[in-house]
């Protein structure tokens, strides 16, 4: 528990000094954009603020959990990262959908873009992006809230190169469509990694086993690394957050079985060790199954 408390003071440090980067860098792209007329420049700032925003709810999220169990939540907060992480990756797809809408409308309304001022904002851009990036990164990568904080970072990241591309081109060609297809190909970029947060958060969120995890063998695993056990069922797998797994399951016992309290025992022991299963409930079957 101690280690999970530094770990999560760490990561909230990390989200912190991204989210006051990225706040204060996406005011100065807005103002880019508008002024350079660029696409690629709007998207990433529209980007940014979704970044912003998701950064804020990470940092929420990281002092959410470390509320204690009450009468009402009585595991704890701990799964409010995981709901966070599940809407970033909401709000990255609805961005995508934004540059979709407006990279088509640019190519049959094509604008004026100025393509110095387009290159002097994204290389800044770029600049901010590769510092928040390298800080979140640098954070627990199995964290869903701190991975969700990193997709939107990356995204922004794509979009600066990507701005920078098409400023160049811009600048030597007078080719202003470049602007919308290479918005179109971070937005896929976006939207790629945008789905499996969502769909990693969503298996949290429905309390799905982790996806690792062969349930069968290690219900025979079980049985044949722990004396006394016999018949294993009722198996229910899920997490909390990624790291903290939780089960329930009933169990007999064989004739020859030590002392109930023991044989429990063995079990608990033998999952954490093994699995990392570190809250489990187990009921043990006496006379038949009393769910039967």
């Amino acid at each position: 528990m101690a280690h999970d408390h530094e770990a999560n003071e760490s990561n909230l440090r990390r989200v912190k000094i991204a989210l006051v980067l990225t706040g204060t860098f996406m005011l100065v792209e807005v103002a880019g954009g508008i002024i350079s007329g660029s696409l690629a420049l709007l998207a990433d700032a529209g980007h940014m603020l979704t970044d912003t925003m998701a950064l804020a709810l990470a940092a929420v999220a990281f002092h959410v959990c470390k509320r204690p169990p009450d009468g009402k939540l009585t595991f704890g907060y701990q799964r409010f990262q995981i709901l966070a992480a599940f809407v970033n990756g909401l709000s990255l797809i609805a961005v995508v959908g934004w540059i979709l809408f407006e990279a088509v409308t640019r190519f049959f309304k094509p604008h004026e873009i100025l393509g110095e001022t387009m290159l002097v904002v994204a290389s800044a851009g770029l600049v901010i992006n590769v510092i928040c990036f390298a800080v979140l990164n640098s954070g627990d990568k199995e964290n869903l809230n701190i991975r969700g904080a990193a997709l939107h970072v990356a995204g922004d990241l794509l979009g600066s190169v990507a701005a920078i591309v098409a400023a160049v081109v811009i600048i030597y060609t007078g080719w202003t469509y470049i602007d919308p297809i290479l918005s179109l190909a971070v937005a896929a970029l976006i939207l790629k990694s945008a789905w499996s947060l969502v769909k990693r958060s969503a298996h949290v969120l429905l309390e799905g086993a982790p996806e690792w995890l062969n349930v069968q063998a290690m219900q025979e695993r079980i049985v044949a690394h722990v004396p006394g056990v016999g018949e294993i069922h009722h198996v229910h797998i899920w997490g909390l957050t990624p790291h903290q797994l939780m089960l329930t399951m009933h169990m007999s016992l064989t004739d020859n079985a030590a002392s109930q309290m023991q044989v429990i025992r063995s079990v608990k022991t033998f999952l954490a060790d093994e699995y990392g299963i570190g809250h489990c409930t187990i009921e043990v079957d006496v006379e038949g199954c009393a769910d039967s």
